[in-house]
């Protein structure tokens, strides 16, 4: 399965260590675009030059351990299509670039149920999509949340799984998790 990740799920970093995570461990292979990188270091340097400086080097790394992930956004796939956020039209040129069936974000209202199936996409929030992986090998997802729990509590950022899921807006993979 082929997924484009968008921005908004790159950043946050514990979402990110998550799904990259349970790519590395070949459950879904991960798709996205210069501009989607961009967006996430974007996002990261309204924070200040130190986040905007971890993003830079978190980018290159992605990019070093996912070479073949990043897929062109040109523009040409999907130019006349009418989306809620015209600027999320890149996102979906990504999609079709890389031959993607998903679309995972948080942000499902910009990318309409029904304009993503006539283009055999769908949009799915990582909370979803993670639950969909669960169902698949649920001990390399529990790695996945385990792990990045502990390389949060090594950053000072000690917490429990459901907080730290509930946190990163998953909280139907906190509740399944915890029962």
């Amino acid at each position: 399965m082929r997924a484009v990740l968008d921005a908004n799920v790159l950043f946050p970093t514990i979402l990110r260590e998550i799904l990259t995570d349970l790519a590395g461990a070949g459950l879904f292979t991960p798709l996205w675009s210069a501009r989607i990188l961009d967006e996430w270091r974007h996002a990261a340097a309204r924070l200040g030059s130190d986040p905007d400086a971890v993003a830079g080097a978190e980018i290159a790394l992605l990019r070093t351990r996912f070479p073949a992930a990043q897929v062109p956004d040109d523009g040409i796939r999907a130019i006349d299509l009418h989306f809620p956020d015209p600027a999320d039209r890149h996102v979906v040129e990504a999609a079709l670039a890389g031959s993607a069936s998903l679309v995972v974000t948080a942000n499902l209202r910009d990318f309409p149920q029904g304009l993503m199936a006539g283009l055999g996409l769908r949009a799915i929030h990582p909370d979803a999509f993670l639950l969909d992986l669960l169902a698949q090998d649920r001990s390399a997802v529990t790695a996945a949340v385990v792990a990045a729990r502990d390389k949060a509590a090594a950053m000072g950022g000690d917490m429990t799984v459901p907080v730290m899921l509930k946190r990163s807006r998953l909280p139907r993979l906190a509740k399944t998790l915890k029962g």
